[in-house]
């Protein structure tokens, strides 16, 4: 194969030697170069026992069609490049079909003799790079290497997998970090959509009018600054899957778009009225009680059954801590491996910790506890000075307590207090007590984004979030939004 210098070994099957000296000039010896004298003789058995990063072959006679076709048979990751008279373009063509990856035709000089074979070089360097990586990615997702030593997960892979080959929509619940963006890519990769397009999308990091452009995309002119026709990510993904994470976010507007794509496959970009077709698998997921939104009439019911066909819970780290060491033991040797850290285990008393704290941020929240104490650590083990456990979030604030006062007691009068008489608070909303909690972990951090997201036991792209949702600002912030 190509060597680190770009030198390439180069077969010449070329018959006139007129021609054979004007390869080997043009080639020089920027890579090694060797004639094969004999024709079609001998070629395959020598291309079967040696290996070449090109092979240049002058279409001589018909015949040479079904030589193509046999070579990349024998040798398929070797790029063949016809020569002939421009006369033979019919007999060019069918090389193509058999196979050819280029066609220089006769005269050629130097400078597109190289061109030629560095176009072939670079092409295979690519589609090598991109094997490369199928490879390891089938590793990553594969099934076997998935930590399901609890029987709720076990249940759950197995489920998975009977899945994974079908078409079905899948709705995957949890809560944040216990790992459903990482199970709807194994399920793609294993999937006989594995060689088409996996994307990704947050419904609950982009505003509703992006969000629309994003999936569906938008013709020039569809609104301010669409400066040109885009494809959205149900284009881009035809053949292969979507997954919808949050899709408890998305608005009542998009549902209803959503459902048409999932029911006939169709839908238009923003602002054009062709209706586009794709094949595209959708895999949904959110860490929201769907049927909760429902009832508040903030989520589709027709919806909800379209994309829970097939429903897949996991639970949270806390209720498979038959799990914990094993994941933190791979999330350990992944954070040394990207750190070049030699960390080789957990002491005692770490393993204790972990054993009896709640993870409210689940995995996600373990691999950033591992990867800081890799960080810290300076042994050979991680030691419980290393690691930070960020106490749990604390409940919200508890209304005060309304005191009845007893029968026939004379209610107290306007302006004077009572010690049996507490007016009852006007009750506060979810969000109203969330944003109250956040400021406080703000304010105990001295309004530092990343200390206050360890304080509350989340990550910092949640706490972002909910800064945003919120519209909580502070001067000292760069930018406030």
């Amino acid at each position: 194969m190509a060597g680190m210098d770009g030198m390439a070994r180069v077969l010449i099957i070329e018959e006139d030697s007129q021609w054979q000296k004007v390869l080997l000039r043009g080639l020089g010896k920027a890579h090694e170069s060797l004639v094969w004298p004999e024709g079609e003789a001998g070629v395959l058995s020598k291309v079967t026992r040696e290996a070449f990063d090109i092979i240049l072959l002058n279409l001589a006679t018909d015949d040479r069609a079904q030589l193509i076709e046999k070579i990349c048979k024998v040798s398929p990751s070797t790029p063949v490049i016809v020569t002939s008279h421009i006369d033979r373009a019919e007999l060019v063509v069918r090389a193509i079909k058999c196979g050819a990856f280029d066609y220089l035709p006769k005269p050629y000089s130097d400078q597109k003799i190289r061109l030629a074979v560095d176009h072939a070089l670079e092409h295979q360097s690519q589609k090598n790079e991109l094997d490369y990586l199928r490879r390891q990615q089938d590793v990553l997702y594969d099934f076997g290497s998935i930590v399901a030593e609890a029987p709720a997960m076990k249940q759950v892979m197995s489920m998975l997998r009977k899945l994974a080959d079908s078409d079905s929509t899948i709705l995957i619940t949890g809560e944040t970090g216990t790992g459903k963006s990482f199970l709807s890519g194994t399920v793609h990769f294993n999937s006989r959509r594995c060689k088409k397009p996996f994307i990704k999308i947050n419904c609950a990091n982009i505003s509703e009018t992006l969000l629309e452009s994003e999936l569906f995309g938008h013709e020039k002119g569809a609104f301010t600054g669409a400066v040109k026709t885009r494809a959205g990510r149900f284009e881009q993904a035809n053949g292969g899957t979507v997954f919808l994470d949050e899709i408890g976010e998305m608005s009542p507007n998009l549902q209803a778009k959503l459902l048409r794509v999932l029911d006939d496959k169709s839908f238009e970009r923003v602002g054009g009225n062709q209706t586009l077709r794709v094949d595209i698998r959708i895999i949904a997921a959110t860490n929201r009680i769907l049927e909760d939104l429902i009832a508040a009439k903030r989520f589709r019911e027709d919806l909800y059954y379209r994309i829970a066909v097939a429903r897949v819970h996991l639970p949270p780290l806390r209720e498979r801590r038959e799990c914990l060491e094993s994941i933190a033991r791979h999330l350990l040797a992944k954070s040394c491996r990207e750190m070049k850290r030699a960390v080789s285990g957990f002491s005692p008393e770490v393993k204790e910790a972990f054993n009896h704290y709640a993870w409210p941020g689940n995995i996600r929240q373990l691999a950033n506890v591992i990867e800081l104490a890799v960080l810290l650590e300076e042994g050979s083990l991680i030691q419980r000075g290393s690691v930070t456990l960020p106490e749990v979030a604390p409940k919200p604030l508890t209304p005060p307590p309304v005191i009845v006062p007893p029968a026939g007691a004379v209610p107290p009068q306007a302006g004077v207090s009572s010690p049996h008489h507490v007016p009852a608070p006007v009750p506060h909303s979810l969000d109203e007590h969330e944003k109250d909690l956040i400021l406080r972990a703000l304010e105990a951090n001295f309004w530092s984004q990343k200390h206050a997201a360890e304080h509350l036991g989340i990550t910092p792209r949640a706490l972002n979030y909910k800064i945003r949702k919120f519209k909580i600002v502070h001067p000292h912030w760069r930018k406030n939004k």
